[in-house]
């Protein structure tokens, strides 16, 4: 099938068998591995990104099902190529990742949970993304980072 997918504000096109998860799609046919594949069970949460503003673990998602939507992937999060996006900045300044492979899927999920709740508790933001998985056990670290992009104080 024939699909065209806004892709970080880019058409992408391709011919693609009705089974092709919207992950292969993006890794493959579009060239953006910063998508992760970590379990293809949907039970990680590395292969999150955007589909029409809207957090999903892409590896659930045939690409059929995104043709005409739009895919935000982590390249596409920072505002151009010398800035990072907030919450990237803020995982940064935290320390909020170990070996970085969950990274992009927790940064994507992470600023999903902020865009439907802008200053979350600690629980908030662990309930958020309880979805996506860290293999390193950094999640004091990366519940640091979500608290502090959202602009309210860190402890330590």
């Amino acid at each position: 099938m024939e699909i065209n997918v806004n892709v970080n504000g880019e058409a992408t096109s391709a011919d693609v068998e009705p089974r092709r998860l919207l992950v292969h799609y993006l890794r493959e046919d579009v060239g953006l591995t910063g998508t992760n594949i970590g379990c293809d069970t949907s039970s990680c949460g590395a292969c999150t990104v955007h589909l029409d503003g809207e957090s999903v673990k892409s590896c659930t998602v045939l690409a059929v099902q995104a043709d005409g939507s739009g895919v935000v992937t982590i390249e596409g999060l920072a505002p151009n190529e010398t800035d990072l996006h907030p919450m990237q900045e803020a995982f940064r300044q935290n320390h909020g990742l170990q070996c970085g492979y969950c990274t992009p899927g927790m940064v994507m999920a992470a600023v999903s949970l902020l865009d439907e709740n802008p200053k979350p508790t600690e629980r908030e933001v662990r309930e958020g993304l309880e979805g996506n998985l860290c293999r390193c056990t950094g999640y004091h670290n990366i519940v640091k980072a979500v608290l502090a992009a959202s602009g309210q104080p860190v402890e330590s």
